[in-house]
């Protein structure tokens, strides 16, 4: 899909097809991730964990002190029988 960038007020904007948007499982309203990867604008929907916040969004503002490389996974548990 092609689309130009167009002036609305004071901001710039692009219009999406509906196609598009239910291609991507979005609807007016939903809320976007936008960022820029190697030159690339990325629209992606958000991922809220109980409705209010992005998992990713939080861990990306963790000082890097408080980070940890890895930590454990939880074990599989087997049933007893």
């Amino acid at each position: 899909m092609l689309s130009t960038i167009q002036k609305w007020g004071n901001s710039q904007g692009l219009r999406l097809a509906k196609t598009v948007l239910q291609d991507a499982r979005l609807k007016v309203g939903d809320q976007v991730d936008i960022r820029v990867d190697k030159g690339h604008i990325v629209i992606a929907p958000t991922t809220r964990v109980r409705g209010r916040y992005d998992l990713r969004e939080l861990l990306s503002n963790m000082p890097e002190r408080r980070r940890v490389e890895g930590f454990d996974q939880p074990t599989e548990r087997k049933e007893a029988g």
